[in-house]
């Protein structure tokens, strides 16, 4: 199917696409285009004019010192290849899994945290790694947590006219790890979960089992004192808790929750070096 006709706009800064987006209420935000050009093919998405953010060099950078700041411009394939980002384990290990060769050149981390998919990998990564958006529009920029960021299905924090320019990583500390259970057509996580360990200071986060990214908080309760063993583990993935489950023709609800509990334990157990 072809999509309706549209107007298109190429910008070459920030400035420009918010200016865009304040004139075009129905605008949308094109970088990498692999969620977007799908949906307006279908006709799930028609907007009145692309504004094209795929040339905007202040979005594409990644800056390291001590913590991290990664340009929401910032394709796959440029994340992987910068060596400074291996120490964000869980993320490195989510960008490695998205697509393949031709998806991790053109998509980018911003896109994957803006459209907020409920099977994609990367927001998972950036609950448990305390990630920070970075936001702008008329009204000037602003900061969002990673636990206000993911609201709903397809739905983030951001309003209509902003733009997520950046995403802020503080400095890697202890470890961390991403384990999914991955479509065998699509790619796309049917169960993801991400996990970081420093100390007793646990975090561990869901994907594409549940309708958004969300954090597993009964398994980081159940971490918080003692020692972080096998046993420990074992115990703690049965606190998944009472999550609102997706199921479709593929995988159950009742299946996704039992793959939360399995790929919760391998995350965990690869992140405290126990596999």
């Amino acid at each position: 199917m072809y999509p309706r006709a549209f107007d298109y706009k190429r910008v070459s800064t920030v400035q420009e696409a918010i200016d865009a987006l304040k004139d075009n209420p129905d605008a949308k935000l094109l970088s990498g285009g692999h969620s977007l050009l799908p949906a307006m093919k279908l006709r799930l998405a028609s907007p009145d004019l692309l504004v094209d953010i795929g040339r905007v060099a202040e979005l594409r950078n990644i800056a390291v010192n001590g913590s991290a700041t990664i340009g929401a411009g910032v394709t796959y394939n440029d994340f992987l290849n910068n060596d400074a980002m291996k120490p964000y384990t869980a993320l490195y290990d989510a960008v490695s899994s998205v697509g393949d060769v031709q998806v991790r050149n053109r998509g980018t981390i911003g896109g994957a945290a803006a459209h907020a998919d409920p099977a994609a990998d990367v927001p998972a990564a950036l609950l448990v790694l305390g990630a920070t958006f970075v936001a702008q529009g008329p009204n000037g920029q602003r900061e969002i947590s990673a636990d206000d960021f993911f609201v709903d299905i397809l739905t983030t924090a951001l309003e209509p006219d902003e733009i997520l320019t950046q995403i802020r990583l503080p400095a890697a500390a202890g470890a961390s790890a991403y384990e999914k259970f991955a479509h065998p057509a699509s790619g796309y996580a049917v169960c993801g979960v991400a996990a970081s360990i420093n100390g007793n200071d646990v975090k561990v986060a869901l994907t594409g089992a549940t309708y958004r990214a969300t954090r597993l908080t009964g398994v980081e309760d159940a971490l918080k004192s003692g020692a972080i063993d096998a046993a420990a583990i074992e115990q703690a993935v049965k606190n998944v808790g009472d999550q609102d489950w997706a199921g479709d023709h593929f995988a159950s609800s009742e299946y996704r929750a039992h793959l939360a509990q399995v790929y919760a334990k391998r995350a965990l157990m690869r992140a405290a070096g126990l596999s």
